[in-house]
């Protein structure tokens, strides 16, 4: 009897990033307005966060439609039209429901209707997480076109009176195309970590089927954000560092053959001390978290966008994009332009 051939039996293709994208919503949270909703100041937030505005989602403006627009302008980028793609992930903690998942949503939005759709949920983590994810896929040609999403609608889940969270977050959404392409190493390499021993410091206690919102819990806010904001700091900084070292390690590179360092956008004194751990310039990493604040999953996708758009790095670069978010989750990828 023949024997069928296995799927993966090839060997596997190089996976590169073909077009970005990114979306920010219309509306601008400053710190000045937030000192009319909770007690705080400018100066407190921008001294220890660096954060000095955030986008807000209009009402009925949800994930699934941040995402779409994000994907449809890496689409236009990338010059790959909705037919071609074959699989749709979208990293976020913010779902439009639980169920469908907020890809299928993505899907009917940009007409995607021949590709796969799921959902993955790695916090601040997922972004690269994600692209992981795809570059399994399209390397051992189960799909040649991977649809990545980063978007979360963080102004959802915000507890708006708790001003030591609420001064940290925004809403937004990045997407990347990624794909088999000729001649150039693309994804090299990315370094995945988790730490459940740490999953209390930073959360959304309620809301699922652990502690469902009920009228009696209502008063707790158990289904807003709440953070141990020393501990996430202090986890932070070495995980991030631990995953950067990891990524380098494996793809043989060091940290000199970088030309642009592209970090999750949550503290701009956690990528200082990032920074200074590492021995390298800050001047070396791409910041926008001034103007969007933490937009978890989406935050390095965005970013990731901006830096290529504005020439930060050229074809052939090499370029690493490092994130730490709630789980405890981490991740570094290192990859040729």
């Amino acid at each position: 009897m023949k024997r069928p051939r296995a799927r993966n039996s090839e060997p596997v293709r190089p996976v590169s990033i073909v077009g970005t994208g990114s979306y920010v919503p219309e509306r601008v949270l400053t710190n000045a307005d937030l000192e009319k909703m909770v007690d705080t100041t400018n100066e407190w937030i921008v001294s220890r966060t660096g954060i000095r505005e955030r986008r807000i989602a209009a009402p009925g403006e949800f994930t699934s439609h941040m995402a779409a627009k994000a994907a449809q302008r890496a689409m236009t980028q990338a010059k790959v039209s909705a037919g071609e793609i074959d699989l749709i992930l979208v990293a976020t903690v913010t779902p439009d429901t639980f169920f469908p998942s907020t890809a299928c949503h993505v899907q009917r939005l940009i007409g995607a209707t021949s590709a796969a759709c799921f959902d993955l949920s790695a916090a601040c983590s997922g972004f690269l997480y994600a692209i992981e994810v795809a570059q399994q896929f399209i390397s051992n040609r189960t799909y040649n076109t991977v649809l990545v999403i980063g978007a979360d609608r963080l102004s959802s889940i915000v507890n708006w009176e708790d001003r030591n969270t609420c001064v940290l977050f925004g809403d937004g959404a990045g997407a990347a195309l990624l794909r088999w392409r000729a001649g150039s190493s693309g994804v090299i390499t990315t370094f995945m970590g988790s730490d459940g021993r740490h999953a209390n410091i930073l959360h959304m206690p309620g809301g699922g089927c652990a502690a469902p919102t009920t009228p009696e819990n209502f008063d707790k806010k158990l289904n807003t954000l709440h953070m141990n904001g020393r501990e996430t700091f202090k986890q932070a900084v070495i995980s991030m560092q631990t995953a950067t070292t990891k990524a380098l390690e494996q793809s043989g590179l060091s940290i000199q053959d970088l030309s642009c360092i592209i970090p999750h956008q949550a503290n701009l004194r956690i990528i200082e001390a990032l920074a200074e751990r590492m021995d390298v310039p800050l001047e070396k990493f791409h910041v926008n978290l001034d103007r969007y604040g933490n937009t978890s999953a989406a935050a390095v996708a965005i970013a990731l966008d901006e830096a290529s758009r504005t020439g930060r790095f050229h074809m052939g670069d090499y370029i690493l994009m490092v994130v730490f978010g709630g789980g405890l989750t981490y991740a570094s990828s290192v990859v040729q332009w």
